[in-house]
């Protein structure tokens, strides 16, 4: 009997080799939350009509 679609795909992703790739695959994804936040964040200001307070508060 063959191995079902999640456990060959489990065999696969916890070997130590691919740790680092799922590992990575977190940082990744935290880095565009934060982005997509922020871009959230400047577009309010923009519409707002404080263009000139969006590079203070990235420098915060």
């Amino acid at each position: 009997m063959q191995p079902s679609a999640l456990e060959n795909f489990l065999l696969i992703a916890l070997k130590p080799d691919n740790m680092p790739i799922g590992g990575m695959l977190f940082i990744v994804a935290f880095v565009f939350w934060v982005a997509i936040r922020q871009m959230i964040k400047h577009d309010r200001l923009i519409k707002e009509g404080k263009k000139d307070k969006i590079f203070d508060e990235m420098i915060k």
